[in-house]
């Protein structure tokens, strides 16, 4: 995905608007995929079903922990694998999601910058 550079007008409101759905889109992408990653380690390593798969997943996405009592030492050594990856993909989804607004504020305010500078 490609920005404007430092020369380049600002982009139009509509255009980036459209930007901003692509990084959500982005980002809900890596939010699915871990999640079905993290529902098949847990019916993998603890053999729990789809249903309880998905709370323990989402659970630990979301920050709040497990929900089901592990038994396996695989389960628990997948847990704590997720749980840290969690930690850095809601890192990796925030910039997702912040990148089209920084740049555009960054992006504004060296326009500003140009368009003061005595000629």
């Amino acid at each position: 995905m490609a920005y404007e550079k430092r020369h380049q007008k600002l982009l139009p409101r509509r255009q980036f608007i459209s930007r901003m759905g692509q990084h959500f889109l982005i980002a809900m992408g890596m939010i699915l995929i871990s999640l079905c990653v993290g529902i098949f380690g847990y019916a993998f390593f603890e053999k729990m079903s789809f249903l309880d798969a998905l709370l323990n997943a989402a659970m630990i996405l979301g920050g709040m922990g497990p929900i089901t009592t592990l038994k396996t030492v695989g389960g628990k050594i997948f847990a704590s694998l997720y749980a840290l990856f969690s930690a850095f993909l809601f890192i990796g989804v925030a910039g997702v999601l912040l990148a089209p607004l920084v740049h555009r504020l960054l992006h504004r305010f060296h326009m500003d910058e140009e368009d003061s500078t005595p000629a």
